[in-house]
Formats: C-alpha cells, structure tokens, sequence
C-alpha cells in the first residue's frame, strides 16, 4: 500500500507544488512507484511543472464522477515510467468531497509506493479534503515572517489529524542571512515543533518545464522521507 503524504503550506507562493514534484521525480529516480495527485482545484498546475500537461485526458474529477477508471486519469511521465501525474480540474465552485477523493486514491494504493498529495494553501475547505486523504504531511515555508505566521497555524490544526507522520521543508533558505532577520531552518523547526526533513537554498536548481532536476538538496529530501516515520516518533515527546 501507498504512502500517502499530503504536502501544504500556510500561504502561496513557498515552492509547495515545486518540492511535491522534485520530491516525486527523485522518489520515482529510486525505482519507488508514484503518484503526484493534484488536490488543488481551481490553479491544478503539477501537472505543469511536471511537464505532462498535454498528455492528460482524462483528470480526478473523471474518476470521481465515474466517466473513467481511476488508473486510466494517470500520466506516465516520459522520462520515468514509475512516475504518473493524476491532475487536478480547474473547477471552483462544484464541491468534491473527501470520501470520494480517498475511494480514488485508495483504489490505486495497492499498485504505488507513494501517493504525495499537492495541497491548496492555506486552510480552507480544499486544505482539509487534501489532508483528510493523507496518512502522513510535509509543510513548505519559507523563513520570512509572513510565511511562518501562516505556517504556524497550519502546523497547529495539522497535528489535529493524528498523522503518522510530519515533517517541514523550508525553501528559499538564505546560506548568508543577517541574523536578525531571519530565523535559521533549525529554529523554524523548533518553533514549529517539526522534525525539518529538507533545505532548499534560494540558488538551488528546481524543476522548471521538462527539466529534470539533479540537486542534491532534493535528493537529500527523498532520502530523508523514507526515514521521515522515525523521526516523527523521536520528536512526539517533545509535541506533546
């Protein structure tokens, strides 16, 4: 069975889609079979980062709706055949619920390793259909006082769902910053009470287009989330 791992942030803008998509080329890089499944409705662009927009036919809310199977709403990417894209719908108004969204993603379970879960920011109705689908959580932020504000509270109601497991990524982390303006990833982590699983410098390459990314900032990510289980265990002493 997948591992499914919901990956959110408390604002826009932090590099959520783009580590879901780095994380899930380096993961498939492995000989891991997995799916980035699109939850944010209305924007829907993994599949664009990832490169396969034009090859999808059918979306998520096909498989929901029943007008195909769900195996047949993934995309294989081209260059990694144990990679495959389930998009989102660019729908806003029609509402999806959770039950239906786990039935699809439990139907394909069986057949992957992983399922990462591209969640909408923030924390409205969309957040909590994405978390509601995951066993396990990665929140992005970026060190900037806006975004930990954000991601504090996200942090909070995250912990409501009893994942297995959590960890933090902070993206756009300055290797020469001035102490006094910005916290350090290893602060952020102790503020946030997350074990931190991943750095992202500002000058790190990220996957753009159909480029294939070979940082080893993300490579050092994949490695972390195989071990991310343990150590959530070694940090709920000291959540609770």
């Amino acid at each position: 069975m997948a591992r499914k791992i919901v990956i959110t942030s408390g604002k826009g803008g932090v590099g959520k889609t783009t580590v879901c998509c780095n994380l899930g080329v380096q993961l498939a890089r492995r000989g891991f079979r997995v799916i980035v499944c699109d939850l944010d409705f209305g924007l829907n662009n993994a599949d664009v980062v990832l490169g396969v927009e034009n090859r999808a036919v059918y979306d998520i809310l096909d498989a929901v709706e029943g007008r195909c199977r769900p195996k047949q709403a993934l995309v294989t990417h081209p260059y990694y055949p144990t990679l495959c894209s389930l998009s989102s719908n660019r729908v806003l108004e029609q509402y999806v619920s959770p039950q239906a969204i786990r039935l699809v993603l439990e139907t394909l379970s069986p057949q992957f390793d992983f399922i990462l879960i591209d969640s909408p920011a923030g924390i409205e109705d969309g957040f909590h259909r994405a978390a509601s689908c995951a066993e396990e959580a990665l929140l992005v932020t970026t060190p900037h006082i806006s975004a930990l504000r954000d991601a504090d509270r996200v942090a909070g109601i995250l912990s409501s769902y009893r994942f297995a497991a959590e960890g933090l990524v902070v993206n756009l982390a300055r290797r020469e910053r001035r102490r006094s303006e910005l916290l350090s990833p290893e602060e952020i982590s102790d503020t946030l009470r997350l074990p931190l699983v991943g750095t992202i410098a500002e000058e790190d390459r990220v996957f753009t287009e159909n480029i294939v990314p070979r940082s080893r900032t993300f490579r050092l990510l994949a490695e972390n989330i195989l071990q991310l289980p343990r150590a959530a265990q070694a940090l709920s002493g000291r959540r609770r």
